[in-house]
């Protein structure tokens, strides 16, 4: 399999869909703006409407806020997922992959089965077909036989899941903790430097 080649300045596409877990997506995307990583941002109507449900955000100027506005209007890009025509919808638009975070299992699905009815959909199946990084992070419990078996598809066809599954071994003692889990191996697996979570190895277990 080829790998579309990208570099450090292309832009990371970034999606918040519905699932539950959206303070993972508001911590990742501090990191991202934080480490002046350009990011072309979509969020769809139910992302927006968890943001506000878990995290006190109505709106993305409040996340632009929460993320840091300086940082945020020098990296971020934002697209509506309404725009099926806008950059992230095509493949000749150049970016170093997509993360999708929280995913929730009808986008999951939508990708799996190829049924892009939004921008965060074309967007994850130019990813794929571009053979670009995709990167899902879905957040439910427990998992139906229809969830595992699309699971599964993303993973054939090249995507990475990522549940939003953290660890104990490094003793967390807040949700910070719980967070900074799963954002650093994100952070990882798209090639951010970063120093938030603690890795094996520096832990007392």
């Amino acid at each position: 399999m080829t790998t579309t080649r990208s570099d450090a300045n292309d832009p990371l596409v970034v999606a918040i869909t519905g699932a539950s877990g959206a303070p993972y997506a508001v911590r990742f995307l501090q990191q991202l703006v934080e480490h002046g990583v350009r990011t072309w941002l979509i969020v769809s109507s139910h992302g927006l409407r968890l943001l506000d449900t878990e995290c006190a955000i109505r709106d993305l100027t409040e996340l632009r806020a929460r993320v840091g506005a300086e940082g945020f209007d020098a990296c971020v890009t934002v697209f509506d997922d309404t725009d099926r025509g806008a950059a992230p919808a095509s493949g000749s638009a150049r970016s170093r992959g997509m993360v999708i975070c929280p995913c929730s299992m009808g986008t999951v699905s939508a990708i799996a089965h190829g049924s892009s009815r939004s921008l965060v959909e074309r967007a994850a199946d130019v990813a794929l077909k571009e053979r670009r990084p995709l990167l899902l992070v879905p957040r439910e419990t427990p998992l139906s036989l229809i969830h595992l078996e699309n699971l599964a598809q993303v993973t054939r066809a090249g995507a990475l899941v990522m549940p939003a599954a953290p660890g104990f071994y490094h003793k967390p003692t807040s949700i910070d903790d719980l967070v900074d889990f799963i954002v650093a191996r994100m952070l990882d697996h798209v090639g951010v430097v970063h120093h938030i979570g603690q890795r094996w190895g520096t832990v007392d277990v």
